[in-house]
């Protein structure tokens, strides 16, 4: 096992690689972000939407995903600590995944606790509660007794099930304004008086920035693609005295909104 380096930094935040054998660029991103910024850190909190889908922990074995996963396992032998919360592509990941990666899944919300202070952790999508449609399709999908019908299927068809759920997401989205598909306030409001905390972290929405709300900060995570000329990508980090801060793909700060 290999020596893990005094950390730069208490904990790093990722979410939205949506990443898949169609994004090289992309994943190769992540795979030097793996192997340089997320070695300095003492924690790595991957907020959901890091595949673009999972059919399943018996889909591991695909050259892609277990590239992935062997990437994420040497991370953890490295010393550092990985936690997985589920996204709206990602929610079958299972345990299978989960100790072949070397990471601990988290239910979501999720209050990590650290030295300085506790924040609240979500992917975002349950939050969105003005798309009536989608809150819907999430209850269901999330139901433990659609998941174990669904993971009996075999592994093909559950990928052709899939890709025709992402066809009519996309065919939806379409008609959606960026409003409705932006959390809801009084949901976020609503989280910061539940669970007493002052900050949450979260993804889902592609929409990067710091918003500073009644209850507390709102500090959202921009989603990846390197596919392109315009790449956009990034983290949130805690330093060592607590503060967090939102590193772009070039290393700059996301404005206070």
């Amino acid at each position: 096992m290999a020596a893990k380096a005094q950390p730069e930094t208490v904990a790093l935040f990722v979410s939205d690689l949506h990443l898949h054998a169609g994004m090289p660029r992309t994943t190769d991103a992540f795979f030097r972000f793996l192997q340089t910024e997320a070695t300095r850190t003492s924690s790595l909190y991957l907020l959901g939407d890091i595949f673009e889908y999972w059919a399943g922990d018996d889909d591991l074995q695909t050259p892609f995903n277990r590239k992935l996963c062997d990437a994420l396992r040497l991370l953890s032998e490295r010393g550092v600590k990985l936690y997985w919360i589920a996204g709206n592509r990602d929610f079958l990941v299972g345990p299978v995944f989960a100790d072949e990666a070397g990471l601990t899944l988290l239910h979501e919300p999720h209050i990590a606790e650290f030295t300085h202070q506790k924040i609240l952790l979500v992917h975002g999508d349950a939050q969105c509660t003005d798309d009536t449609a989608y809150m819907g399709f999430r209850q269901q999908v999330r139901d433990p007794a659609w998941q174990q019908s669904f993971l009996a299927k075999p592994l093909a068809e559950r990928k052709t099930l899939i890709e025709s759920m992402r066809e009519g997401s996309r065919a939806a989205q379409q008609e959606k304004s960026m409003e409705i598909m932006d959390v809801n306030p009084a949901e976020i409001e609503r989280l910061f008086s539940t669970y007493g905390v002052t900050q949450i972290i979260h993804g889902h929405t592609h929409r990067p920035g710091v918003h500073q709300t009644a209850g507390g900060m709102r500090y959202v995570l921009p989603d990846w693609d390197f596919e392109g000329k315009l790449v956009r990508g990034g983290w949130i980090a805690m330093d060592l005295d607590g503060a967090l801060k939102t590193i772009g793909v070039h290393g700059s700060q996301l404005s206070l909104v």
